[in-house]
């Protein structure tokens, strides 16, 4: 069996990925750009305080962000005493896409159990999924705190929607997503409950 001429050294990975979350880039909702430090404590602030009110985190992506979502969802409820959900339940997802239409199978649910003040983790790593795009706007309007973690592109639309944007200028699935995941792990870290 040939190994593939463009695989790459386990080295050149990691320093492309220590680049890509070393210049991660974290903006408001008037675009304007935090420190990245400063960023995560107004996030761990945002979420303390979503747990005294005992407000809902939902998390939803597509793909392997949608598997992030619901590993974050267990994470945060097991660990930082919060309630979250995700929309990932079988049936659910079909009968909106089937019956309505899959531009909906976060929207319909949202509509039905966001509240103000809740929070919407957004996870795309092109930020231009149409079904996030339309959740996210939705709970704009439910005024919702928006959190939304992007790549690709930096002028991708979602990250334009977010209170909290965190973006990294991976260009493939993979470094997109691993770099969420650390991203999603810091946070969890900093609202983790300990024993």
């Amino acid at each position: 069996m040939a190994l593939n001429p463009r695989a790459v050294s386990w080295r050149t990975e990691v320093d492309t990925l220590t680049v890509l979350l070393s210049q991660m880039q974290f903006t408001d909702r008037d675009r304007q750009a935090l420190e990245t430090d400063a960023a995560f404590q107004h996030w761990r602030d945002l979420t303390l305080e979503l747990r005294r009110r005992e407000g809902t985190i939902y998390l939803i992506g597509n793909g392997a962000s949608a598997s992030m979502a619901s590993h974050f969802a267990a994470d945060l409820a097991k660990n930082g005493h919060l309630h979250t959900q995700v929309f990932s339940d079988l049936s659910l997802l079909t009968a909106i896409s089937n019956d309505v239409s899959y531009e909906d199978i976060f929207v319909i649910p949202l509509q039905r159990r966001g509240r103000e003040g809740d929070m919407l983790i957004s996870i795309s790593s092109s930020g231009c999924s149409p079904n996030i795009l339309k959740a996210t706007r939705l709970a704009r309007e439910l005024d919702m705190t928006i959190v939304t973690l992007t790549g690709f592109s930096p002028d991708n639309p979602l990250r334009r929607i977010g209170d909290l944007n965190a973006y990294v200028a991976g260009t493939s699935y993979g470094h997109t997503e691993t770099s969420h995941a650390a991203i999603l792990h810091h946070w969890m870290d900093l609202v983790e409950v300990k024993s």
